[in-house]
């Protein structure tokens, strides 16, 4: 949280819809098996399977690409990746006490993975691509106690370490043709290696399972193929299958309490395998790439992260898949709540558009256009349509119960549709592109025809606005106007200039007045009648502000931008009375539900967070 808003108190945080499923081994179940932590963007999210709440751990700077948790469960490391020439750091989270332990700064550029020792003495951290150097720090003291390369040759990368399951002098580093034992001395405060024999073979290994007993190690490798290693004499002792490998390489790992292993693979398909020759005994398809497997020590429900950023519950009794949780894999551009109604909202991405349950965090329904791009989504105020621009150009229409396609308006924009919003009477639309036209349609059963085209804005229409009485709209672009058009003449009424890129508009729910912000980060209040300026805040310290909503009262209004916070207004005061910290990445979308409930925002890290409303509507007055 940034000096300007340290004494503003927090919003409530309701749910958390994101995971990112690239990282290997990146999801973990808690040792109570009540908790699930994962990464999102630069921040890692804890989440309670039995009650849906969530805490955000959000102190990294950048990317979290690796994650850990001791065997108690007290700690938790993360490591990050950052630009080449600057080192990434480690931090330590103690979960007793609910705060940082320690922060660890020694590897370039990327912390490729990390473990904790079994007593919890000790974490391993191992540096990336640029860095290449293991480093055993003292988890008390938050201090390093040794280090070494952890490859003799160039260009071959290490990826994996992990501890033995009985020793913390004991570790296992394996990467691209290389898998060694290393044995800690504290004595010298050196760490040895030594190379484990494989003959022949070489493989890239992607993940390590270690036995309970530490007698011997498994090693899933990108060929599709398991080699088993024993820690003690560290020659291979077997690998296979020696037919059918696993398709797309081996992610992960895991040992079942019966002594059978879990395999995950490149493919999407969780297997169990047999310990002894790796034959598969059952199967199960999952959607997307199998990146991570957590299996609990005492339960029989596992679950399984995959790189579409969707989360599955697997019972290992009868091996069935259940979808857990699922959430947008890129950018999430766009949020909007239908007219009248608080407990479901859209959001829109690249590929895909979803409709999401507020309080469950459920993904109800999915509409998906492959390899597009949705820049805006909203809802007939009616409710019984979806329309949504998207960067080929075109206007699409779909039914919110089914996702069915219902109408495309072709070549809306030459240049994608940047900017669009719905009338109140369920048939007229407002689109802006990335040419600087404002385009006026009408959409009728079976037909749909173009109205108007208003050509004055100079560049892109970043969002558009229109007042509750479907006489007007506004439009602002990154040229610096904010334009207000007669949707009755179809001409400029009024014109606001200022020195900055807008990136929102919104009108009073009145319609006197109208709020922006853009890339100088104020807050503009305008008078609709003349243009003039009536006031200006100075809405953040760092980034622009990207999108903001007023309460249905219009005593409040929300703001979010590149600073990832969510800020809470007053409209009047012009103050901010609540801040929310969770987001990771610059913040794209904020709304409210027009029973001023909740507070939806989505950021360009695939995150959607919805916040409690902190001030209670105004009472109508008769």
């Amino acid at each position: 949280m940034s000096e300007d808003t340290e004494d503003i108190p927090l919003l409530e945080l309701e749910t958390v819809v994101g995971f990112n499923g690239r990282v290997i081994s990146g999801l973990i179940l808690h040792p109570d098996e009540e908790q699930l932590l994962y990464p999102l963007g630069c921040a890692i999210i804890q989440r309670n399977i039995k009650s849906n709440t969530q805490e955000i751990l959000s102190q990294h700077t950048s990317t979290v690409s690796c994650v850990a948790i001791s065997r108690s469960g007290r700690y938790v490391a993360s490591g990050q990746t950052t630009f080449i020439g600057f080192k990434a750091e480690v931090i330590i989270w103690d979960n007793i006490k609910n705060q940082i332990h320690g922060r660890l700064l020694l590897h370039k550029a990327k912390v490729e993975d990390l473990d904790f020792s079994p007593n919890e003495k000790y974490l391993v951290t191992l540096g990336g691509q640029d860095d290449g150097s293991l480093v055993v720090w003292n988890i008390e003291g938050r201090e390093a106690v040794c280090g070494a390369p952890a490859t003799v040759h160039g260009g071959i990368q290490c990826l994996r370490v992990r501890f033995s399951n009985l020793s913390d002098n004991t570790l296992i580093s394996a990467g691209n043709g290389t898998i060694r034992v290393w044995a800690l001395d504290l004595a010298t405060r050196k760490i040895w290696p030594t190379e484990c024999q494989t003959g022949m073979l070489k493989r890239i290994v992607k993940c390590i399972e270690v036995s309970v007993d530490d007698s011997f190690f498994y090693c899933g490798t990108s060929s599709g193929d398991i080699l088993k290693v024993n820690l003690k004499s560290k020659m291979l002792n077997s690998y296979g299958p020696l037919k059918e490998k696993f398709c797309q390489g081996i992610n992960a790992l895991a040992l079942l309490k019966s002594g059978e292993l879990l395999v995950g693979s490149g493919d999407g398909v969780v297997s169990v395998c047999k310990e002894t020759n790796f034959s598969v005994l059952m199967t199960v398809q999952l959607k997307g790439s199998v990146t991570s497997i957590a299996v609990p020590s005492k339960g029989h429900q596992l679950y399984v992260g995959t790189d579409t950023g969707n989360i599955y519950s697997v019972k290992d009794e009868d091996f069935k898949e259940e979808l857990f949780s699922s959430s947008h894999t890129s950018s999430v551009n766009h949020a909007v709540f239908p007219f009248g109604i608080s407990e479901l909202f859209a959001t829109c991405s690249k590929n895909d558009i979803r409709v999401w349950h507020v309080t469950t965090s459920k993904e109800l329904l999915r509409i998906t256009v492959p390899n597009l791009i949705c820049n805006v989504v909203d809802f007939w105020l009616d409710g019984r349509g979806i329309v949504s621009a998207w960067n080929d150009g075109q206007i699409r229409g779909f039914t919110p119960e089914t996702g069915k396609l219902m109408f495309i308006i072709d070549n809306a924009h030459c240049l994608g549709v940047t900017a669009m919003a719905c009338c109140r009477d369920c048939k007229t639309i407002v689109s802006g592109g990335g040419e600087g036209q404002v385009r006026v349609w009408e959409v009728q059963p079976g037909s749909q025809r173009m109205i108007e085209a208003m050509k004055e804005h100079k560049a892109p229409v970043t969002h558009i606005a229109i007042k509750s009485d479907d006489k007007e709209c506004i439009s602002a672009s990154r040229d610096g106007a904010c334009i207000v058009w007669d949707l009755v003449g179809y001409v400029r009424k009024q014109m606001v200039l200022a020195n900055t890129m807008f990136r929102c508009v919104c009108y009073h729910p009145e319609g006197y007045q109208i709020i922006t912000c853009g890339s100088d980060r104020k807050i503009g209040y305008w008078e609709v009648s003349d243009g003039t300026s009536m006031r200006e805040l100075e809405g953040s310290l760092s980034g622009s502000i990207n999108a903001m909503d007023f309460s249905p009262d219009g005593d409040y209004f929300v703001t979010g931008g590149d600073d990832k916070l969510v800020k809470v207004w007053a409209h009047i005061a012009g103050e901010a009375t609540h801040v929310g910290v969770g987001h990771s990445g610059a913040i794209t979308s904020v709304k409210i539900c027009s029973g001023g409930r909740y507070i939806v925002s989505t950021s360009l890290d695939g995150a959607v967070i919805t916040w409690r409303f902190p001030h209670p509507p105004r009472p109508k007055t008769e």
